[in-house]
């Protein structure tokens, strides 16, 4: 009896090992739960790359999301089936451990590269670090690093894990390159402000300013005139036709000298006339 037991015990342990490998990676109930990468969890069902990424127990998944993907889900079949392989890394992989690396540049093997039709390192990818960035590109010598490291989606480690990247990766030999996004173009630098003490221009002719109408604060200053002597008379103003202007009554002229000496003539005249008559 002991020995069943042991031996149903033993079974049990063994069917809860295989299933846990199993479950281990299940790419499909994984993308799932993002609808973002819909795309390209049909499109591993569509080149059934699906239950082979489901026997490995170690995958790192480059994701795509629906329009980073649009630009290779139209290639034919089998192209799109070599270039998604290349998105499939045969090891663990989360944005912790690949902040890690000390080296500039680093090798990962994909799905590929198992095939055994890799050729010129395009089973390969290469994850370089700059600028605190990370990014990844095909193995292949000078092919460039354009994909860059976005976020890790999901994490069950060290069996699978999701990590999204900005674009898709097509190694030469596996198809046409895509098309690489310009990068954005700068900003220009603003004006610099003026030195302070600079001298302010003179204005120009335009520019002078007009006193007319200025409030007497702002008229500028005239001499003021020199006062009259007492014994200066001030000169009549004229009048508005132009003409000089006359005195008044209580300002004419005294006789002159020889008007003074007729009147005393015509006075002793009268005098005498009235003496003469007076004899008579």
């Amino acid at each position: 009896m002991g020995l069943k037991v042991s031996s149903s015990l033993l079974c049990l342990t063994i069917l809860l090992a295989v299933s846990s490998i199993v479950s281990a990676v299940n790419i499909t109930r994984v993308l799932e739960k993002y609808p973002e990468f819909s795309t390209m969890n049909e499109l591993f069902a569509k080149t059934e790359l699906t239950p082979i990424i489901n026997k490995r127990q170690t995958i790192t998944v480059l994701a795509l999301s629906n329009d980073a993907i649009g630009s290779i889900s139209g290639r034919p079949e089998e192209e799109l089936k070599n270039i998604l392989m290349n998105h499939v890394v045969l090891d663990y992989y989360d944005g912790l451990k690949l902040k890690t690396f000390k080296d500039k540049s680093t090798l990962l093997t994909t799905l590929y590269q198992s095939t055994g039709l890799g050729s010129q390192q395009n089973g390969f990818l290469n994850c370089s670090k700059s600028n605190g960035k990370i990014y990844f590109g095909s193995g292949v010598r000078g092919a460039p690093q354009y994909a860059e490291y976005i976020t890790t989606v999901f994490r069950n480690p060290y069996n699978l894990s999701v990590i999204q990247i900005s674009m898709p990766i097509v190694a030469p030999g596996l198809g046409s390159p895509v098309k690489i996004p310009p990068p954005p173009p700068m900003t220009p630098p603003p004006a610099p402000a003026p030195k302070k003490g600079a001298a302010t221009p003179a204005p120009g002719p335009a520019e002078e300013e007009d006193y007319t109408d200025a409030p007497p604060s702002l008229a500028p200053e005239t001499a003021p005139a020199s006062a009259p002597s007492d014994g200066d008379s001030p000169a009549p103003a004229p009048d508005k036709s132009g003409k000089k202007k006359m005195p008044a009554a209580d300002e004419a002229e005294p006789p002159s000298s020889a008007s003074n000496s007729g009147l005393s003539f015509g006075a002793v005249l009268i005098i005498g006339f009235v003496a003469i008559f007076a004899g008579f």
